[in-house]
């Protein structure tokens, strides 16, 4: 009914913006001991109604909504148009390149079995992913120590961790690709 009524309403107006959208918040709970972790889920969610892909998440239904906002308006500034209020939004995934790890695919089969203890052709890894990706651990500290100790490299300085970034370092320093 939410939906309809913003669909009918999106007729009279040629520049949406998320309050012409129907929205609904949803209130998870969550364990104490989750909370303590890095990766802390957050308690509250907003979407657009039949968007899947227009959320935001919070500690409070505000900062849910806020969150939201933000999301709503990167896609606004961007080059797609904006779907119209109330009606059905088919999700189009874009998946980051993998022009450049692809280069390492050798080292990282090695790095994957040797580092993460995971099979890197089981795993979906683009030119963005991250040790972050790969653990639940407040640190990427245990990986650096491996990475050290397996092919002599430092990385502690890859604050992100960006796995390409990483298979550069330890090429450089004399390790085949």
């Amino acid at each position: 009914m939410k939906a309809f009524s913003k669909h009918i309403l999106s007729f009279f107006k040629a520049d949406w913006t998320l309050e012409d959208y129907p929205v609904r918040f949803r209130h998870f709970r969550v364990d104490e001991s989750e909370a303590r972790r890095r990766l802390t889920p957050a308690p509250w969610m907003a979407r657009v109604i039949n968007w899947p892909l227009m959320f935001g998440h919070g500690q409070t239904q505000e900062e849910a909504y806020a969150d939201l906002k933000r999301h709503f308006e990167e896609y606004k500034g961007g080059s797609k148009a904006l779907p119209r209020p109330g009606t059905k939004v088919r999700p189009a995934i874009e998946l980051a390149p993998t022009v450049e790890i692809e280069q390492y695919e050798p080292l990282a089969n090695e790095f994957f079995e040797k580092i993460l203890a995971m099979n890197y052709n089981e795993c979906l890894v683009t030119d963005e992913s991250s040790l972050w990706d790969f653990h639940s651990e407040e640190t990427n500290e245990e990986y650096h120590r491996k990475i050290m100790e397996v092919y002599g490299t430092d990385v502690s300085d890859i604050e992100n961790g960006n796995l390409v970034r990483i298979f550069e370092r330890v090429r450089a320093q004399g390790r085949p690709a």
